[in-house]
């Protein structure tokens, strides 16, 4: 028998061909869910062929970690349908506070005890999670008669001619992306009955040995169940949908009602504003790529129709002066932390401001690095409000001595209310990724693949400083389309092509371009100027 060298954190073992890369994994003790061989993923029960170089793939890393989640749901929908068969057809929906959302349905009498129990059964019994490869006809077929209609109208639209079909004992499903080896490997959850589904928590990637108990985060919740009601309710819930209605020649139509809905949003929230009486400081926070320039330009517009003046203002001109700006534990300048702002001039500023005073305005030079005073003045008066950008404007921190009547505090993020199918979800930063990629390279001149390389650590950011305090605003609003990924694909494909192959950003820029096939594009041309999309793709009818 052949034998082949396999080079494992730079030391070479031999083994013969043939030999799966579970067996390797397990001779070596590792909680590995996948491996990258020459840099490629590969499951498990993939086997040796030639001489690679091998690497571990884990819990504790962000691909491993979406294993594990894929896996988990897996497990979890078998379990239903063993115990409730047709009566239940779950659906697996979006992230909420710390876990997954799957909906249930009007049944209310299931038992999530029973569930949670018979999902131990299964991974105790540590069975084999077998892949088969069939043809796309024989597929739909199949989903067809598992009652899997969206996954039926999704294959309908892909140009493959074969597809990949996950099997657990007599369950076969589908998934956007590689399972782990057997059941066995999920050993670590949670679940909890919330509102009419179940919530699936798993471990975090910090910390791979403990999942959880849910923590529900109700305001995120409500917009992004509304979302999906919306979405529901347009017909344009699931990706086969979307692609129906550009098929059948419905874009522009789609087009303008998500439009609208977006419209009526913001105008409710000015609204909300007008009727709080006293409000002078709109405050904005949201992770990157949300849009939060494009809607502060749209909410100003809808306040000024209620007859106010509003003037913008981003906390980013409030940087400390670069040499007493903080570092990280790298020793990089952290313009992330709240540290970095010049707190006590922002509340003094805010204060003389609300106290009637005519006040110069900084401007930061991000060149220099200093703050500079060009002579910008503003007074308020009765109709003048302050509409602020900033990533910790829901921080307290930020604004401690202003009084509580004079603000308004909005969060804001895409969250994606449109799923591939029943039980393949769009996670919401997905959306923003391809967003900010196509912006990178439009007007900063950043490859994809470096805005790969840092999304790790602008996400770490956001969980840092946005999210925890995503509860305390006043107002969320969700700015993803439902229609974008079909117009953001003619721009982000090409880029993502750029990428190399022996980078290490390769992996996740070969997944996006497997996740935009699933999608039919459109063109542009009908997206309005003043779209939060226009923010991203360019042509928008603000200054951003």
């Amino acid at each position: 028998m052949k034998k082949f060298n396999v080079n494992i954190e730079n030391e070479t073992y031999m083994y013969e061909e043939g030999t799966s890369y579970f067996d390797i994994v397990t001779e070596h003790k590792r909680k590995a869910l996948l491996v990258k061989v020459n840099g490629k993923l590969q499951e498990l029960h993939k086997t040796l062929k030639n001489d690679v170089n091998l690497e571990f793939v884990t819990l504790s890393d962000a691909i491993g970690r979406s294993t594990y989640e894929r896996s988990a749901i897996l497990i979890l929908l078998k379990a239903i349908d063993d115990i409730y068969g047709s009566s239940i057809s779950p659906r697996v929906e979006f992230s909420t506070g710390n876990g997954l959302f799957v909906r249930l349905g009007s049944k209310t009498d299931y038992d999530v005890e029973k569930i949670n129990n018979h999902m131990r059964e299964l991974v105790d019994e540590n069975i084999r999670i077998e892949k088969t490869n069939v043809h796309t006809d024989l597929a739909i077929k199949m989903f067809h008669d598992a009652g899997f209609f969206e996954k039926e109208k999704l294959f309908r639209f892909r140009r493959v001619s074969r597809v990949n079909i996950y099997r657990l004992e007599n369950y076969i499903d589908y998934y956007y992306g590689y399972m782990v080896y057997s059941t066995g490997y999920i050993d670590k959850f949670s679940l909890t009955r919330y509102k009419d589904g179940i919530v699936l928590v798993i471990p975090k990637k910090e910390n791979p040995e403990t999942a959880e108990e849910f923590v529900p985060e109700e305001k995120i919740f409500n917009e992004l169940n509304n979302a999906s009601i919306n979405a529901i309710e347009m017909g344009v819930s699931d990706v086969g949908s979307l692609n129906e209605m550009i098929a059948n020649g419905m874009t522009n139509e789609m087009i303008l009602i998500s439009e609208a809905y977006m419209e009526k949003k913001i105008g409710d929230i000015a609204d909300d504003i007008i009727k709080r009486g006293n409000v002078k400081l709109v405050m904005i926070a949201g992770p990157s790529s949300s849009g939060k320039t494009t809607f502060s330009h749209r909410l100003s517009v809808q306040l000024m129709a209620h007859g106010l003046k509003p003037h913008p203002l981003e906390v980013d001109n409030y940087f400390k002066n670069r040499e007493d700006t903080p570092r990280d534990e790298n020793g990089e300048l952290d313009f992330e932390n709240l540290d970095a702002m010049d707190i006590e001039q922002f509340n003094a500023d805010m204060l003389a401001l609300l106290d009637g005073e005519r006040v110069e305005l900084p401007n930061f030079n991000f060149k220099t690095g200093q703050r500079e005073y060009n002579g910008n003045f503003l007074k308020l008066g009765k109709d003048d409000i302050l509409v602020i950008e900033g990533i910790h404007c829901l921080n307290d921190k930020l604004s401690y001595r202003l009084p509580n009547d004079s603000r308004y505090k909005i969060y804001i993020s895409a969250l994606t209310q449109l799923n591939i199918d029943e039980h393949n979800r769009i996670p919401t930063t997905d959306g923003r990724l391809l967003r900010r990629m196509i912006r990178d390279v439009r007007k900063r001149g950043i490859s994809p693949t470096k805005t790969l390389a840092m999304w790790d650590s602008v996400r770490r950011g956001e969980e840092r400083n946005i999210f925890p305090y995503q509860s305390s605003a006043d107002a969320t609003f969700n700015s993803a389309l439902n229609y974008e990924i079909s117009v953001l694909k003619q721009y982000v494909e090409p880029i993502l092509f750029s990428v190399q192959k022996d980078s290490k950003e390769y992996p996740e820029a070969k997944r996006l371009l497997k996740f935009l096939d699933y999608f039919l594009g459109v063109p542009s041309d009908n997206v309005p100027s003043n779209s939060i999309l226009r923010e991203f793709i360019g042509g928008s009818a603000f200054h951003v």
